[in-house]
């Protein structure tokens, strides 16, 4: 009997197409992060729901590549595998802006991991398995569709046969994202179809060799949300893990939308966990994606939530700390003003690549962000960001606070007032109730978005702080700006050096 329940998603926030590998009572699960550094989140769990990230597999600039000009918002790394096989640790992966496919491997998943071995395939969302004997396969999806098989030597990279096409699924656009399992005298082929949006699907095939002929899974595909009015939507890429009790797990993306139609997402593609069970002819059974479900069995372990503020104290970032493209050793330190992270000027715009910001996921529907800042001569601040050309931020510097929002090619100040001089405290609240004042950008009353932005100065909960604009959340949204990531929140300096005394992000209630 099961004692727990647990609340999808089982990772919030932009951590999208998931892979997972269990070793012992342990789980280890990675995840794309496209054009951020550093790079694949690396998550651990003992229980399959609570999970606590440790690292993050590519944490030097030599094994990321993002080079600029060139690399582009949504580029980078696309979906990876992780696998444990032979007393090491696998991730394979695509740099889509920087050398293709590759694996890196560890003795422990904490790392270090080592540099890039470049294999010598065309294609995406690699993947790796092994035969008893020790040959290795790597499917992935094809540069002409369809899923496609090569034979290689893992170590070195280097190509044995192949590749050839195995299965092109089940005749929904986009097969991709394949991952190969040996599960009793079967080798069953999971697959991501019907694109990443709302007809996003996972479907299965299965034969009896790895090279096989495929037998399609009867219903393909065997999950899918589009055509529901489900709150969990896009459900696909999906990956397979068994428990210690002998039960199936499948752990997969999907995106919770909201507002007013066409509903949108802002968090990105996250992380959700649902049970699979077997039918009579050995065929995976799932059922649609639950918002809460019983848990699975054995032990409960809870880990403790990251703390909400961050002094930066330590002597290095924590992990869930990520920037776009690159961060340069000399645009950042946390010793040039102890107990502060001091963030140095790359570039003087947020418009364009090559700036310093440091960021985290919003990871929460409704949440508060506040931090205190010191621009000195400089100029920065708090930065909600989607891409280059989506973002709005609170900022401070030459005596005045300001907002700013950027949607598409239009680029405007919405709010502005003098700022004393020195520390001040800069925030940020994201609301999803409907039932707020009117944005600057709006004339109806009440925001039709997902949510409402509100940029402060002082602590929003705090006496004598000053609304200084409210903006709709749906620019923010994957589906106004396009691609394949969602929100991070962040601090950044466009102009001299600018020192952030702490950051605190908080979830809270939806009004």
């Amino acid at each position: 009997m099961f004692d727990h329940t647990y609340d999808n998603p089982v990772i919030s926030g932009f951590h999208p197409d998931p892979s997972v590998c269990r070793v012992g009572d342990d789980y280890y699960l990675v995840c794309s992060s496209f054009e951020y550094f550093p790079g694949l989140p690396l998550f651990h769990s003992r229980d399959l729901v609570h999970w606590e990230q440790i690292g993050n597999v590519l944490d030097r600039p030599a094994q990321l590549p993002l080079p600029l000009p060139g690399s582009k918002a949504s580029g980078g790394l696309y979906a990876p595998t992780i696998r444990h096989h032979d007393g090491r640790f696998w991730v394979v992966n695509t740099n889509v802006d920087g050398g293709g496919n590759f694996v890196v491997t560890a003795e422990r998943p904490e790392g270090p991991w080592s540099d890039p071995v470049w294999i010598g395939i065309e294609g995406i969302d690699p993947d790796l398995a092994w035969e008893e004997d020790g040959t290795c396969w790597c499917a992935h999806s094809g540069p002409a569709g369809g899923i496609n098989l090569a034979r290689i030597d893992p170590v070195t990279g280097t190509v044995l046969e192949g590749p050839f096409p195995t299965w092109s699924g089940s005749g929904l656009k986009y097969p991709e994202a394949p991952h190969l399992h040996r599960i009793g005298d079967w080798w069953y082929l999971l697959i991501a179809e019907g694109g990443t949006e709302r007809g996003h699907a996972v479907s299965a095939a299965r034969a009896r060799s790895s090279r096989g002929p495929w037998e399609d899974a009867p219903g393909n595909p065997l999950l899918s949300h589009s055509g529901t009015a489900r709150p969990i939507q896009n459900t696909g890429h999906a990956d397979l893990v068994q428990a210690p009790d002998g039960g199936w797990w499948m752990v997969l993306l999907g995106v919770r939308p909201r507002g007013f139609t066409p509903d949108v997402h802002v968090l990105g593609r996250e992380t959700f966990l649902t049970p699979v069970e077997w039918d009579e002819d050995g065929w995976p059974v799932v059922a649609p994606v639950p918002e809460r479900h019983a848990a699975p069995g054995g032990a409960w372990h809870p880990v403790p939530a990251p703390p909400a503020r961050d002094d930066f104290d330590g002597t290095a970032l924590a992990p869930h700390w990520i920037s776009p493209f690159t961060r340069p050793d000399g645009s950042w330190s946390l010793t040039e003003r102890p107990g502060s992270l001091v963030l140095r000027a790359t570039g003087p715009t947020l418009d364009t690549p090559g700036y310093t910001f440091v960021g985290r996921r919003q990871q929460h529907l409704d949440c508060r962000v506040t931090a205190q800042v010191d621009p000195g001569t400089g100029r920065g601040g708090i930065c909600v960001r989607l891409d280059e050309a989506h973002h709005y931020e609170v900022e401070v510097g030459g005596g005045e606070v300001r907002v700013v929002a950027r949607i598409g090619p239009l680029s405007e100040t919405v709010a502005q007032r003098s700022a004393p001089p020195g520390p001040l405290v800069l925030g940020v609240t994201v609301r999803t109730s409907d039932l707020v004042p009117a944005s600057p950008l709006l004339t109806d009353g009440h925001t039709t978005g997902p949510d409402t932005l509100a940029f402060w100065l002082g602590d929003p909960t705090a006496p004598g702080a000053h609304p200084l604009a409210e903006l709709d959340g749906r620019y923010l949204s994957t589906e106004v700006a396009a691609g394949f990531t969602g929100r991070v929140i962040g601090m950044y300096a466009t102009e001299g050096s600018v020192a952030f005394d702490w950051f605190e992000y908080v979830p809270t209630p939806a009004v």
